[in-house]
């Protein structure tokens, strides 16, 4: 042991946190409609599986892409040699131009400002490197996504100080919350380099507003700090209101403040707009010369493969496929996110109205025994354990059975011990990782609300099979 670094013996990683425990528990347990129909689905992915025919159509329309062929010819060779860490041009223009697109065509990216990087956690974790030392902090908006105090804080070392937002305003940024998670990172001794928002947000599925952009900036102009804006569900947006990104904002208010213009970073990935976590495309993009050096240095420890990146710059660069495809992802998001969060009320689960993204954040205050973080943790074990409502969950019922996040996971709660305050919302949900059985099961023995739930998820898992593929956020 005593030869080890430090870092290979800690635990500060968080793979060992119920957060994670999920994920093995599915693995040892996964569902199969056939082999195994009384396994554990996997719902705390946030896969977007709802748009493959679409993908899987274009691939088989397009053959030399897929082949590696140009105009015909084969380009193995030239793609299967050492490629220069910046990215192929041809990809970084596409997916510059889809960035573009996603936003309404309102803004413009320079292809030279992005950096590739294998996807957005390592986007993440590269910006931490650039921007903060050992011992740094930014400032996060809760509820957060939980991997991000591995993504941003295990290698880095920098610490994570919560912005407290509050359901009374429905988890809205507001300039207190943003002095009072500074002033508690300053109470211990830590130095604020920046703040971190997701827009759209995970796991609350809503759009960050006009309004709490502009004041994120102005927050970061009088404290000279950095403002990182991971946007890897910009696509997702499928109801008003829009996907207002800080780009436009900076467009509008600081067109010739480069300074500020800067500070401003943005995260991007092709893992939830395009439905690929497994091709690993991620990219910063950044105003600053410095920050973009160096991001472009690292990325070096995690490539984009060149033949990704030639396969999805002949995708990305067909604009007919690209406009299609937002248009009918949205919409098959918004179906989803119908079916899911009706659902859920017949069930007596209130969900938090949403707008965006691949979860639903859901309310289950009231199935817990007690506003304490045991009391949430012995309701996630039933869940994921027990199967919930009796055994209907560990047959049927797959939004009831695994892979719900406690919202502590999330730092929704003040502090990381104590009671849950009034505000804690139980657990989200990943809709669009709803694949639930279609085999017949008996029901008899159950109590009608119950049996009514179990006939809610077959008639969605059938629909998903014979109709199309549509996520749900919560209305």
């Amino acid at each position: 042991m005593g030869i080890l670094s430090r870092k290979a013996t800690c635990n500060s990683h968080g793979q060992d946190s119920s957060y994670f425990l999920g994920w093995e528990e599915y693995d040892k347990n996964p569902y199969d409609e056939i082999l195994n129909p009384k396994g554990i689905i996997q719902m705390g992915l946030a896969e977007n599986q709802l748009c493959f025919d679409l993908l899987e159509r274009w691939l088989k329309e397009n053959p030399d892409a897929a082949g590696f062929k140009r105009d015909g010819k084969s380009i193995f060779r030239e793609l299967a040699l050492f490629q220069d860490y910046n990215g192929l041009p041809a990809f970084k223009k596409a997916l510059a131009e889809f960035m573009s697109e996603i936003r309404g065509n309102r803004v413009t990216f320079n292809p030279d400002h992005i950096v590739l990087t294998a996807g957005a956690t390592s986007a993440n974790e590269t910006l931490m490197f650039c921007l903060a030392e050992p011992g740094d902090a930014f400032l996060l908006p809760t509820p957060y996504y939980p991997g991000f105090d591995r993504d941003l804080k295990w290698r880095t070392g920098i610490e994570i100080v919560p912005i407290h937002c509050s359901s009374s305003n429905g988890f809205r940024i507001t300039e207190s919350a943003l002095l009072e998670a500074y002033q508690s990172a300053q109470s211990r001794d830590l130095k604020v380099k920046g703040v971190l928002v997701t827009n759209p947000s995970n796991p609350l599925g809503t759009t960050i507003t006009t309004q709490e952009l502009n004041l994120l900036l102005q927050f970061i102009a009088s404290k000279n700090l950095h403002l990182i804006s991971d946007e890897i569900y910009s696509g997702t947006v499928f109801r008003n209101p829009g996907f207002v990104s800080v780009m436009d904002i900076l467009n509008q208010n600081y067109k010739h403040n480069h300074q500020i213009r800067k500070q401003v970073h943005i995260v991007y990935s092709l893992s939830k707009d395009l439905g690929l976590p497994g091709f690993r495309v991620g990219a910063i993009y950044s105003n600053d010369d410095v920050v973009v050096a160096a991001a472009t240095k690292m990325s070096s420890f995690g490539l984009v493969s060149s033949q990704t990146q030639y396969l999805l710059s002949a995708m990305l660069s067909d604009k007919k496929f690209t406009k299609n495809y937002i248009k009918e992802n949205q919409k098959r998001l918004e179906k989803r996110q119908k079916m899911l969060v009706r659902g859920l009320q017949k069930a007596g689960i209130k969900c938090h109205k949403g707008n965006a993204g691949l979860f639903c954040w859901v309310d289950m205050r009231h199935l817990l025994g007690a506003n304490t973080f045991e009391s949430e943790m012995e309701l996630w074990r039933k869940i994921v354990f027990e199967g919930a409502v009796e055994r209907v969950a560990r047959t049927v019922v797959p939004l009831l059975r695994t892979r719900l996040v406690p919202c502590l996971f999330c730092q929704h709660v003040r502090g990381n011990v104590g009671p849950c305050n009034a505000e804690t919302k139980g657990f989200w949900v990943y809709s669009t990782e709803l694949h639930s059985p279609t085999t017949t099961t008996t029901t008899n023995h159950l109590p009608t609300k119950r049996k009514n739930m179990v006939k809610w998820v077959f008639r969605l898992s059938f629909n998903d099979r014979v109709v199309d593929h549509t996520n749900d956020n919560l209305g």
